[in-house]
């Protein structure tokens, strides 16, 4: 469960939650009855409720990047998305850009090779781009190399590179906030924990040089 309160539909703000729960959710009660059509919980929603204000600019973001104002290609836009997701650890983030890439006709191969595109041939070289650009901004927090600028900048346009850095960037806090807060496929102990010694272990016994 995540780590924040859920907001029922009966106490959900009829503004700004009740009519993205209803786009959602139909006439069931989120928290009670849970679960969208790709497959979440959608306990992000419910969370996200819990500030009317967030979650309406938070909205507000999801529709910017799927206008048809957007000049950035949606299959370049959605791998910056999905390396975002990826690179944070986020298995939420990650999993529904996939399905995104899937809908717009990107190849299985393609989102199989993702985690590796590094190695990967199937990408070409403006895919390439985008992800090493947007492993620049994720992975690298923002240290992008003036060669690797330059190309962008010999692709593509410059209002085509600001969308595609605010949308990475975006996704790269959609990514750590789920993860902070534990919504949805990042409900999930953190694997990175001390594995207990064999019983009769003595951590003195690091010391011991003769061993």
């Amino acid at each position: 469960m995540p780590r924040l309160r859920e907001v029922p539909l009966a106490e959900a703000d009829s503004e700004v939650a009740r009519p993205l729960y209803h786009v959602l959710f139909g006439e069931r009660d989120p928290v009670a009855d849970p679960g969208t059509a790709t497959g979440t919980r959608g306990d992000w929603w419910t969370v996200f409720a819990n500030s009317p204000d967030t979650l309406k600019h938070a909205a507000q973001g999801f529709a910017y990047y799927r206008s048809s104002r957007r000049k950035l290609d949606p299959v370049l836009r959605e791998l910056g998305q999905t390396w975002a997701g990826y690179a944070n650890g986020s298995q939420f983030v990650f999993s529904q850009h996939c399905k995104s890439l899937r809908g717009l006709g990107v190849s299985e191969a393609k989102i199989a090779a993702i985690p590796t595109w590094q190695t990967a041939t199937c990408f070409d070289p403006r895919e390439r781009l985008v992800l090493a650009y947007a492993d620049r901004l994720v992975t690298h927090r923002g240290r992008v190399p003036d060669a690797l600028f330059a190309e962008l900048k010999a692709e593509f346009s410059d209002e085509e590179i600001l969308e595609l850095t605010y949308i990475t960037c975006l996704y790269d806090m959609h990514a750590v906030m789920s993860r902070a807060l534990r919504t949805e496929f990042d409900d999930r102990d953190d694997p990175v924990v001390e594995v207990a010694a064999p019983e009769g272990f003595s951590a003195t016994d690091f010391l011991d040089t003769g061993r």
